[in-house]
């Protein structure tokens, strides 16, 4: 035996209590307030993850939003902010003290000026002016609003796109939609109440765009398949009955709700949720996503087929979607990033885009929806003056990524119709009337659903966050 040892041999567990300073009432307390917390966390728990409607701050302009993303970043200078002086310079270097010593990722900060490639015209009551590309929004100018004066601190796509969802620009917060299952709750036990769909070759952000971040993961967005299945593993397999699974499912409640009482882990809570909604989604998911039921003159209003997966169609079921009590969709259109041949880009997209995404907003207009909904169009930054080509790359007539400048516009409940609002410089390089940043943007966003987005917070860490960060102020000039 190691002599060095034998001080302890004798140690008994008396000595242990009597020695370590903590004492058995001690650990019999902190026993108490351990099983107490528990208690209270599995309350607040269950309360949290069972998604029950909640009041704002405020009476809310709209209940649910539907975001129509173009992932990779549309150019507002063929599409929304025309610059008759791009025509002036094209072909020539824009004046250095425009650029000011601005960098980019593909071009020199000397390149030649681009011109629109598109003609423009008026459209509506409001005279608003909008590329050729897009008559069909043209044909609902006075229903939207257009903002010609976002800007945004980052300079690549997946960080741009999560800064946009999430305020932050690195993985790991909780994006719009989850913020708004987070306040107000959901109005529907039968789909998920934050749904994302794609129509395009991917997201540069990925899931980081619609993840809860450190909140539950109750509060994720959930994504739908275009093809087959809307989601994976939700079918039953052949040979299982409905009592079978049903008993299942009960067994695995019950175990989890045991296991939930004594941790009050909210995860456990959360995975009680998704067993439920997979099996309700087994009835509601083949509902919703069978368009068959719609008539021809609403399939023709969109531009859909049915059966082939589009962007058209993502936008009918959206609506489909909060007329069942969808919370927040999220429709990706990703393929705007037109490094190269921008015309060619921006004809294919918008041949795409365009008929849908006008259709969606008469469609909620004409059915009484419009003024409850917030309808939400654009990319996560803009695209250069400067026309980029790289033989090397095997690119020409191109733009690169431009965060000082682009444009969104927006409709539905509290937002100003036919309202054109900030704009740009000569050469469309620099915001100089009404700027919006992004997270002013998001910061509307919350207002129109009833929050102040300063009080909207989720306790992590030892501190408060929000959605903005420590910025943003509403876009009061846009609310009707």
């Amino acid at each position: 035996m190691n002599p060095n040892r034998r001080p302890f041999v004798n140690i008994t567990r008396r000595h242990f209590f009597k020695d370590c300073g903590v004492g058995v009432g001690k650990i019999a307390l902190a026993s108490l307030l351990t099983d107490a917390f528990a208690k209270r966390a599995t309350s607040a728990t269950i309360k949290h993850e069972s998604l029950l409607p909640s009041a704002p701050h405020f009476a809310p302009k709209v209940k649910r939003v539907i975001h129509l993303f173009m992932a990779g970043a549309p150019s507002q200078l063929d599409l929304f902010d025309f610059k008759k002086d791009l025509v002036k310079y094209e072909g020539k270097p824009i004046p250095p003290e425009v650029i000011g010593g601005q960098r980019y990722a593909f071009i020199r900060s000397d390149a030649a000026a681009l011109g629109p490639r598109f003609k423009f015209h008026k459209y509506g009551q409001s005279g608003a002016q909008l590329s050729e590309m897009l008559p069909h929004l043209g044909a609902i100018a006075d229903d939207i609003c257009l903002i010609k004066s976002l800007h945004t601190d980052q300079f690549n796509h997946a960080p741009a796109q999560i800064f946009l969802n999430t305020g932050f620009s690195q993985p790991g917060r909780p994006s719009l939609g989850s913020w708004a299952l987070y306040g107000l709750g959901s109005e529907t036990k039968e789909l998920p109440a934050f749904i994302v769909m794609s129509t395009g070759a991917g997201i540069s952000g990925g899931s980081a765009n619609w993840s809860g971040g450190f909140m539950p993961t109750i509060y994720t967005g959930i994504r739908l398949r275009n093809q087959g299945d809307p989601i994976l593993n939700v079918s039953s397999p052949d040979g299982v009955d409905p009592r079978l699974q049903k008993d299942s499912l009960d067994l695995i409640r019950a175990m989890n709700e045991q296991r939930l009482a004594q941790v009050g882990d909210p995860e456990i809570a959360t995975r009680i949720a998704s067993y439920e909604m997979a099996f309700r989604l087994q009835t509601s998911a083949p509902e919703l996503m069978n368009l068959k039921s719609e008539n021809a003159s609403t399939l023709k209003l969109y531009g859909a087929d049915p059966d082939k997966p589009s962007f058209a169609r993502a936008c009918l079921l959206a609506r489909r979607m909060i007329e069942r009590g969808v919370r927040f969709v999220n429709i990706y259109h990703e393929g705007w990033d037109a490094h190269s041949d921008v015309e060619g880009n921006l004809r294919n997209n918008c041949g795409a885009t365009d008929q849908a995404a006008a259709a969606l907003v008469a469609d909620l207009k004409q059915r009484g929806l419009l003024d409850e909904t917030l309808v939400i169009w654009g990319g996560e930054f803009g695209r250069t003056p400067m026309v980029e080509t790289n033989l090397a790359l095997g690119r020409k007539l191109g733009r690169d990524h431009h965060p000082q400048a682009f444009t969104m516009w927006m409709a539905g409940g509290g937002i100003k119709q036919g309202l054109t609002y900030g704009s740009t410089d000569d050469l469309g390089f620099h915001v100089v009337e009404n700027p919006v940043h992004v997270h002013d943007l998001q910061a509307t966003i919350l207002h129109l659903l009833g929050f102040d987005h300063e009080r909207l917070t989720f306790h992590k860490a030892g501190r408060d966050y929000r959605l903005t960060d420590v910025h943003g102020n509403v876009i009061t000039d846009i609310l009707s």
